[in-house]
């Protein structure tokens, strides 16, 4: 088993451990609503499946001398909209059902999924101006998901509760801080600028995931539960 196989299980083994966390967490709410605890659990389960395939030699091929995991977008696909939402509802987490924005939330999955589609053609472009091309699309929505997520939602987060405003904050700097690192190891990467191979390339590619999606959902998580317990929110109570 090569280094980059054993990784890809490392992977799925602490997704499968993430999960069950939440599961577990799930059986004692402590105020906040279950499909909370469904997304964060739905968020490591799809990971792990994508991994395993990329563990057992599937979902990639050759694109110009590299090896492009388009496992990773499938990955991603599903799991970043997820992770948005998430945190779209810590920051509605006092908000009335009825008052939720729907198009924000809107915006943000839409904007996501484009980001994600630009970076599966850029990973699978065989021209380096088509390359770039797709990675500075792909920047741009990333930047448009950042205006909604700094944005109208810190706002909403800010005037809905003086509570969850901090909460609110401090989960999205970590998410946000950890999804910049996503296209900076691709850009440096060897579909990018080669400045390291592809075994640190994976290992790069398990140590974030696994910290934005397990590590943020166990902190966003660990906040409302905290909050919860005192007040817990009106859609729960």
């Amino acid at each position: 088993m090569d280094a980059q196989t054993l990784l890809h299980w490392l992977y799925v083994a602490l997704m499968i451990g993430g999960a069950l966390l939440f599961w577990t967490w799930s059986r004692d709410p402590r105020g906040v609503p279950q499909y909370e605890y469904s997304i964060a659990m739905l968020i490591p389960i799809w990971s792990a499946l994508a991994y395993m395939g990329m563990a057992l030699g599937q979902g990639k091929t050759e694109v110009a001398g590299q090896v492009t995991h388009y496992a990773r977008y499938l990955d991603w696909l599903v799991t970043t909209p997820l992770l948005l939402l998430s945190l779209a509802f810590t920051a509605m987490f006092y908000v009335p059902k009825q008052e939720r924005s729907t198009t924000l939330l809107f915006g943000l999955v839409a904007g996501d999924v484009v980001m994600i589609g630009c970076g599966l053609l850029a990973d699978l472009s065989e021209s380096s101006t088509a390359r770039l091309l797709w990675f500075v699309c792909g920047i741009g929505a990333f930047f448009s998901v950042l205006y909604v997520l700094w944005g109208p939602l810190r706002r909403l987060a800010t005037a809905s509760d003086p509570e969850i405003g901090p909460v609110y904050q401090r989960a999205l700097t970590m998410l946000s801080v950890l999804w910049v690192c996503y296209p900076t190891i691709w850009a440096l990467g060897p579909s990018g600028l080669h400045v390291f191979n592809q075994t640190i390339e994976t290992a790069l590619f398990v140590a974030v995931p696994f910290l934005s999606k397990v590590g943020f959902s166990y902190y966003d998580l660990g906040m409302l539960r905290a909050l919860a317990a005192r007040r817990p929110p009106l859609q729960a109570a």
